[in-house]
């Protein structure tokens, strides 16, 4: 049974936030676009704003679509969690509820239809208050995800259940301020990426292009330096905690399983083998990971065969390749956007045909990269719920059977295909139209 309660789970929020992820990079780029113009009154900037922001539409209603089965498990198929920590998590996801619901959702349909009658300044404020309230909806959800990741703040009941001692701890918490910044960084890729792909496809198709040039650009700049700071400082950061407070998920992310003495080597390829406790075929560089985890080259990393059984991830292995991939693909984007921005400069971006494909085929890799990042974060949790309290065996609800779960999640995949073809369809239909279409 609690295989597949973790198989929905896992299911429905990987498709779903495929959708967040975009909104709440794009809300920036709106703001960007909208502020540029109160500035310039160039009428382009103006209409990239509005196109961007019927993209967000789309993206924001698959969100809240996909999003509300999600909750509802916690009632179904996680009713024991949310029994034992529902004084704690249910304020958290309240929050995220209200910014959601009614602030961005509210402000989308004053952007959408407003303009005319609010005036540009009161117009671009819808904007960033949508922008405000889809990163404010993302920071109560990572505050909620950073106290099962190191819960704060709490005490238990003689009943069993979590509540807390302290409200602000869930914001003080010191797992939380690098989660968000990274995951909000990670958006910014995403968002940047898929305005550079649509540039590309323009200038491709010799269709709107003057607005491919401007996407392109555009994502190329955003795409560079949040790339940039996805690594450092924020990837850092976070990678940082996870060895403060999750010392043996951090093993099993870099495939570390004897402590040496020492500086530890980073992996930058091989592949775990559970059974002799190693990394096979392994390409690795002597000291790198002590450094840049300790800023000491000596400095001794702790491996798996040190820690207690419970302490050690579930799936090594998914979490040791969700790590890299994720890693890998951050190196690739900089690479990507350092060479884009290159050839930015020397104003041979726009008629280098080849890099302009390369762009519009890498627009699908930073959700393939923020999924992994996902996954690397809630697979280093396991076997825990909240880490070193609740296991996730004890969460499940009692009453739901395996049966009943698979049904749902059969059912689940299919809506969800026909979600996505669907979205996959009006998405495609609203960038063929072009950003001209906002004028009509």
């Amino acid at each position: 049974m609690l295989f597949y309660d973790r198989m929905q789970f896992a299911f429905t929020i990987t498709f779903h936030y495929l959708f967040p992820q975009l909104t709440m990079g794009l809300s920036l780029l709106i703001v960007f676009f909208k502020g540029k113009y109160l500035r310039t009154q160039i009428e382009k900037y103006n209409t990239a704003a509005k196109f961007l922001m019927k993209i967000f539409a789309i993206n924001f209603t698959m969100g809240v679509v996909t999003g509300i089965p999600m909750e509802f498990q916690f009632g179904t198929n996680w009713a024991k969690f949310s029994d034992l920590t529902g004084d704690i998590i249910g304020q958290t996801l309240a929050l995220e509820g209200l910014f959601s619901f009614f602030l961005e959702s509210s402000f989308l349909v004053l952007f959408i239809f407003g303009e005319k009658l609010m005036g540009q300044k009161l117009h671009f404020l819808t904007g960033f208050l949508v922008f405000l309230g889809s990163w404010a909806s993302g920071y109560f959800i990572l505050a909620t995800n950073a106290w099962m990741q190191h819960p704060v703040g709490y005490e238990i009941l003689e009943n069993g259940k979590y509540v807390l001692t302290h409200f602000s701890a869930l914001f003080s918490n010191p797992w939380l301020l690098p989660a968000f910044l990274h995951n909000q960084l990670a958006s910014v890729v995403t968002s940047a990426f898929v305005i550079a792909g649509i540039g590309a496809y323009y200038i491709l198709r010799e269709q709107n292009v003057e607005y491919g040039k401007l996407f392109l650009q555009t994502g190329i700049v955003f795409g560079l330096i949040s790339s940039l700071l996805l690594a450092f400082p924020t990837g850092d950061w976070a990678a940082k905690n996870v060895v403060k407070y999750q010392p043996a998920a951090f093993a099993a992310m870099e495939g570390i399983f004897e402590t040496e003495d020492g500086g530890s080597e980073i992996i930058l390829i091989g592949q775990p083998n559970m059974v002799e406790k190693k990394i096979d075929n392994k390409i690795a560089v002597p000291n790198i990971l002590s450094f840049l985890t300790y800023q000491d080259w000596n400095e001794q990393i702790k491996g798996m065969n040190d820690f207690k059984e419970e302490e050690i991830p579930s799936n090594v292995p998914a979490l040791y390749y969700s790590y890299h991939m994720m890693v890998g693909l951050g190196t690739i984007f900089i690479g990507i956007m350092f060479f884009a921005a290159f050839l930015l400069w020397r104003k041979k971006m726009y008629n280098s045909k080849y890099f302009l494909w390369v762009i519009m085929f890498a627009t699908p890799f930073p959700y393939i990269a923020t999924t992994a990042g996902w996954y690397t974060a809630e697979l280093g949790r396991q076997p825990w719920l909240v880490y070193g309290l609740l296991k996730t065996s004890g969460g499940i609800s009692p009453t739901v059977s395996s049966g009943n779960t698979l049904f749902t999640l059969l059912g689940f995949v299919g809506l969800y295909i026909l979600l996505g073809l669907l979205f996959l369809l009006l998405v495609g239909k609203t960038v063929n139209l072009g950003p001209e279409s906002q004028k009509n």
